[in-house]
């Protein structure tokens, strides 16, 4: 957006790599993709006007088609999980950098099939060049497939566990820049109390509300943007 949920945070906090707009969850920084980054895109007059952070070819294409769509589909759910989780220390356009890598080592997120990964299987991806090969950061993502199974059997599915902490519609909020956004808000801490209680990892509140603005539970788009009426 993640041995017990302590120990995970504390060494996920050791391997943290200081940026430019990031937050600290407690697991590490976490870039807030709400912030500027370095641009390498040339807007040209007819671009539409878009958030702040959407600056280059990598992440463009990611807040024009992705970001705040209301998703509903539990693979999807999964892959933003594991993705804002696989981000802490990390920029979010490293993270869609090696996405299509995560696809493929990940049996495209079939959560399934992650929940009984071998430990050879674990091995292979630890030496894999093509995600971030951190040892808790990987471990976490067998132990989350095991609790998502969990919670698909409890509520039928992840998607109407997930939607209920925003009462099953996406809140809207009205910024009319993203200097002040948030890096966690009530809901989100919410969410990541009770995932933790239920065995998830890498899941403090600044990684859930991430996850949150990516799936669309919440609308951070500015009121400026193109996108604010669209999703």
């Amino acid at each position: 957006m993640q041995t017990s949920t302590a120990s995970f945070d504390s060494e996920a906090a050791s391997h943290s790599r200081g940026r430019n707009s990031a937050q600290d969850d407690g697991v590490g920084k976490i870039y807030n993709p709400g912030m500027p980054s370095r641009p390498n895109h040339v807007r040209k007059a007819k671009d539409p006007v878009r958030c702040s952070w959407a600056t280059n070819d990598l992440n463009i294409p990611y807040h024009d088609r992705e970001w705040g769509v209301p998703q509903h589909d539990d693979r999807v759910l999964f892959e933003f999980l594991v993705l804002e989780g696989a981000q802490a220390g990390l920029s979010w356009d490293t993270i869609l950098r090696k996405r299509e890598n995560y696809r493929a080592a990940l049996d495209n997120f079939d959560v399934k099939k992650i929940s009984r990964y071998t430990q050879r299987k674990l091995d292979s991806l630890m030496r894999d060049e093509g995600i971030v090969r951190n040892r808790l950061k990987i471990l976490s993502v067998v132990k989350n497939a095991k609790a998502f199974l969990a919670v698909q059997a409890e509520f039928g599915s992840f998607d109407r566990y997930v939607w209920q902490f925003v009462g099953g519609k996406p809140l809207v909020n009205t910024r009319k820049s993203l200097s002040g956004l948030p890096s966690r808000t009530p809901e989100s801490d919410a969410l990541s109390k009770d995932l933790k209680r239920r065995g998830f990892t890498f899941v403090g509140s600044t990684i859930c509300y991430a996850f949150m603005q990516a799936v669309g539970m919440v609308n951070d788009h500015a009121v400026t943007c193109f996108r604010y009426r669209e999703v």
